[in-house]
């Protein structure tokens, strides 16, 4: 196996981890994690391990702005395969319920 694609594989499991973390995280207001909630919009992984994650929050107003960013960033230091973690806060596009996954539309009863 060729190192590059021996690195895919190593991002991808990389990834999948970084998602199982993220799983860990709530928004305190819906019973229900940030991932699938669709605030997770972006998962960027280098070649040194470290993390750039593009996320929103459900309003701008959102009263955990201030808390939910950092507690995702400590979380994903907090894993031994990461070496530095990025949390970018973005607004566009703007989140709506049609961004959650099936799984998180279930679980509030939308179906």
């Amino acid at each position: 196996m060729k190192t590059t694609e021996m690195e895919t594989v190593n991002k991808q499991e990389l990834e999948e981890k970084i998602i199982q973390t993220l799983k860990t995280c709530y928004d305190p207001e819906i019973p229900v994690d940030i991932f699938e909630l669709g605030l997770i919009y972006e998962i960027s992984i280098d070649d040194n391990a470290d993390v750039n994650v593009k996320m929103t929050l459900t309003s701008p107003a959102c009263p955990v702005a201030g808390s939910l960013p950092p507690e995702v960033e400590a979380k994903l230091r907090a894993m031994p395969e990461v070496n530095n973690v990025k949390i970018e806060l973005v607004w566009n596009p703007p989140w709506d319920r049609d961004m959650m996954s099936e799984v998180a539309k279930v679980e509030l009863g939308m179906y």
